[in-house]
């Protein structure tokens, strides 16, 4: 007897249907899997073989033939289980024929109990058996949640093998899983950290505020304990919320990553990524024998902070560079070819020197010239050349310290910056749906490209004078003056101006001359 049921696997953080066929006809007991199972998919013949047996089933002895199509693909993981499961009890008729699973999606590991546990990646899984038509999905129950979050497929949380049973045969039926919108949106305003906790440093926050407002760049440098990096931490506060589309796409990541936290349908907070600088290239970029995304990735629709930059290995930091260019990075393995997003912001925070002090006013530093030289070699003019905004982070003065009023909390300053992305995200999406236009859609300042810039960029003369005295003087390249460009629209849409004026570029260059301090 021939059945076909339905699994889908993982191709990066996009899910594919794969067709699990079975035969069984009456020769010696046999069991085998085919269809380019990697080793772990193997396994699942003695998974299955003891899940059937230990939920009160008597498994076939039959020739038993499985084969995962399309055979052209690698068939890595545990997600198929659950669909041999499924497979073997149809044509073995332990599951009645004229049932009918052809709009039906089985994903979930077994363990010899006849448990259904847990897989990474329910949600690219869920997407894909939505795409691909089906109707039905069933998934383990500690990932129903998870993949409950996609609309127009009904999901159905298994926790055992013989609750799946009593459900095909119409016996007790499993409670469909529903998402509650709502939780979304309250989910998103928790967080531990505010702007108000931050005393004194209003010009950093300004600049931080200019970064949030237009999805930039930033490097802070200053000496220990100026608070460089509670002042990133608090950063995530003042960006806008995340849109549903945004959260679904991050939590995809997070997903087959396997740091979605058990029963969490999504990512609700933008993410915060802050690797320690003896990672390598590959848990910061992604990649291995059996890739995965890396920390930009992980980080996507959220910020990527290194502390102590100059720490990081030359090698490392210089990965960044395509990423922060192209919005997502490609990683290229025997397995495949797989493409993981990664637009994210990028935070750096450093010390002026080993010692920290150089440059300080009162505390001398003890480094010497060379050892200098060679700490801030570290860092790439071209990773510099990527970063719209360099602010000095000063040393806190005692008149702030000792004040008791608290500073302006994140929720004022993210309204700011709400309100300066709105006003952008107008402007191109007018100009995006004009007849027959070229200039592509972008949603934040630091998208933009030469067409946006021509467009979209309109400097009054004094604002022209400037920027060309800044461009002879700084020795701008091409791509710095973009960046500059740039940061002085995001100002403008802060004042909720259209034309780019004197006082918006000049601030713009006071967040590009710190290169020409230190480097």
């Amino acid at each position: 007897m021939f059945k076909s049921v339905y699994s889908a696997g993982l191709a990066g953080i996009d899910g594919f249907i794969v067709t699990v066929e079975s035969n069984s006809t009456q020769r010696l007991q046999n069991f085998e899997i085919v269809g380019l199972p990697d080793a772990s998919v193997k396994e699942a013949k003695q998974r299955v073989r003891t899940a059937i047996e230990n939920s009160g089933f008597l498994f076939p002895e039959l020739d038993l033939m499985i084969n995962l199509a399309p055979a052209s693909r690698k068939k890595e993981g545990s997600y198929y289980d659950l669909a041999i499961l499924a497979g073997i009890l149809s044509v073995t008729g332990m599951i009645p024929s004229d049932i009918d699973l052809s709009d039906c999606v089985f994903i979930g590991e077994l363990s010899l109990s006849g448990e259904v546990r847990a897989v990474n990646g329910a949600l690219c899984l869920c997407l894909a058996a939505k795409e691909a038509g089906f109707k039905h999905i069933f998934v383990p129950y500690a990932n129903a949640a998870e993949a409950a979050v996609v609309d127009g497929i009904n999901v159905y949380g298994v926790k055992e093998v013989r609750e799946l049973v009593l459900h095909l045969i119409g016996r007790q039926f499993i409670e469909k899983q529903k998402f509650d919108h709502s939780k979304f949106k309250s989910e998103f305003a928790k967080s531990s950290f505010d702007f108000s906790d931050v005393k004194g440093q209003a010009q950093v926050k300004r600049a931080l505020e200019i970064a949030a407002a237009g999805g930039h760049n930033v490097l802070l440098i200053g000496p220990p304990g100026t608070g460089k990096s509670m002042l990133a931490k608090r950063l995530p506060t003042i960006l806008p919320e995340l849109t549903f589309e945004e959260a679904i796409e991050t939590t995809k990541i997070h997903s087959i990553s396997g740091l979605l936290p058990t029963g969490s349908s999504l990512v609700c907070q933008r993410p915060f990524r802050s690797p320690h600088h003896t990672m390598s290239a590959t848990s910061l970029v992604g990649g291995g024998s059996m890739p995965m995304p890396g920390e930009i990735s992980l980080a996507h629709n959220g910020i990527l902070f290194l502390d102590e930059l100059p720490e990081f290995p030359k090698q490392i930091t210089d990965s960044l560079r395509q990423p922060l260019e192209d919005g997502h990075v490609t990683v290229t393995r025997t397995a495949g070819r797989f493409t993981y997003p990664s637009s994210f912001m990028l935070v750096c925070a450093m010390n002026p020197c080993k010692c920290g002090y150089y440059g300080h006013p009162t505390h001398e530093c003890t480094c010497k010239p060379a050892d200098i030289k060679r700490y801030l070699s570290q860092i790439s003019g071209p990773l510099l050349d990527r970063i719209d905004i360099q602010i000095e982070v000063p040393s806190v003065s005692f008149e702030d310290m000792s004040k008791n009023v608290p500073s302006e909390p994140s929720e004022n300053i993210r309204a700011r910056v709400a309100k300066a992305r709105e006003f952008a995200l107008s402007r191109y999406k007018a100009a995006s749906e004009e007849p027959e236009s070229e200039i592509p859609m972008i949603y934040k300042n630091s998208e933009m490209g030469q067409r946006h810039i021509r467009r979209f960029c309109q400097l009054d003369d004094a604002a022209s004078k400037l920027l060309a005295a800044a461009y002879e003087r700084l020795s701008l390249s091409a791509r710095g003056y973009d960046r500059l460009i740039r940061v002085s629209r995001t100002i403008a849409d802060l004042d909720a101006s259209e034309i780019i004026k004197e006082n918006h570029v000049a601030e713009a260059i006071r967040y590009r001359t710190l290169d020409k301090k230190y480097w």
